[in-house]
C-alpha cells in the first residue's frame, strides 16, 4: 500500500501563472507581450524563431483573466482597472491593489 500525499495547490501552478505572477511582481507593470516573451525565453531552444513568444501569448491571456477574477493580479486599460469579465484592446498587468 502507497501513501498518497496530495501536492500543495502553490506547487501545481501552471507555468504561465507563474510567470504572470514573476513578472508583475518585477516591475509596477507589465503587457501581456512582455510575459510571452519571457517564457519564450525562459523556454528558448536552439531553432526558434524570433517571434516564437507568439505561441505563448493565447495562454497568458488566458491566464490573466483568471488570475484577475481570483484578485492576484489587475488588468489596467488605458490606466483603469478593467473588469476581467468584459474588456477589450490594449491592456496591462499590475499587482493587485488591496483596500
Amino acid at each position: 500500500m502507497t501513501d498518497k500525499s496530495t501536492a500543495s495547490e502553490e506547487t501545481l501552478r501552471d507555468p504561465v501563472v507563474e510567470a504572470i505572477l514573476h513578472c508583475v511582481s518585477e516591475t509596477s507593470s507589465v503587457s501581456p507581450q512582455d510575459v510571452a516573451t519571457y517564457i519564450a525565453a525562459q523556454r528558448k531552444k536552439s531553432d526558434d524563431r524570433p517571434a516564437a513568444w507568439r505561441k505563448y501569448l493565447p495562454a497568458v491571456k488566458q491566464q490573466m483573466v483568471h488570475l484577475a477574477r481570483a484578485g492576484e493580479i489587475d488588468i489596467l486599460r488605458k490606466g483603469q482597472v478593467a473588469d476581467p469579465n468584459d474588456f477589450k484592446g490594449i491592456v496591462r498587468l499590475r499587482k493587485a491593489v488591496k483596500g
